[in-house]
């Protein structure tokens, strides 16, 4: 798996640097690290406020599905990236700036797409009026895990084909 990990790497390290000069730019580079913070939980965390706090009780178990869910991801991605052991674009080419700090060393799949994408097509399935809202957001999420450095575009696309699948598999349990 090693030997595909570094094919992988030589076809987009091209793509990487592209994007990644855009983070050279004081103010997309921290718009981006801005939105990969709230990426971590804070979005996600606010949303679930939000849902509390309009439909009280009755949101909490959409709340702790979601929670279970993202729980259920933090595993896969886990697991995923200890065994296919993907340095960052950044560790692997010099050439790559690394705008934001990584939560940990390897980048195969993006975690945070995955869960961007999860909640968003799960929020969606609750609340449809959310997805103006989190239908860009995770976007930019995904995005700036590629202007920051931190992964290539598979890491990214990986990362959104799990979330959509872990998403519908949740959704259809709702």
């Amino acid at each position: 798996m090693a030997a595909v990990m570094k094919a992988l790497d030589s076809l987009e390290i091209g793509v990487c640097l592209r994007v990644n000069r855009l983070s050279r730019k004081e103010f997309i580079r921290k718009f981006f690290a801005v939105v990969s913070k709230l990426g971590d939980v804070w979005f996600w965390l606010a949303m679930g406020v939000i849902l509390l706090v309009r439909d009280g009780v009755a949101a909490l178990p959409t709340v702790a599905h979601l929670t279970v869910t993202a729980g259920i991801g933090i595993l896969i991605y886990r697991i995923l990236k200890e065994k296919l052991v993907r340095e960052r674009p950044f560790i692997t080419s010099g050439e790559i700036f690394c705008a934001a700090a990584p939560l940990d060393k390897y980048s195969f799949p993006s975690g945070h797409t995955l869960h961007a994408v999860s909640f968003t097509i799960m929020l969606a399935a609750v609340e449809p009026s959310l997805i103006f809202i989190t239908l860009p957001f995770a976007v930019l999420v995904a995005l700036s895990r590629v202007v920051l450095g931190l992964h290539y575009p598979s890491d990214v696309l990986v990362g959104a084909a799990i979330g959509a699948a872990l998403a519908s598999a949740s959704v259809s349990l709702l």
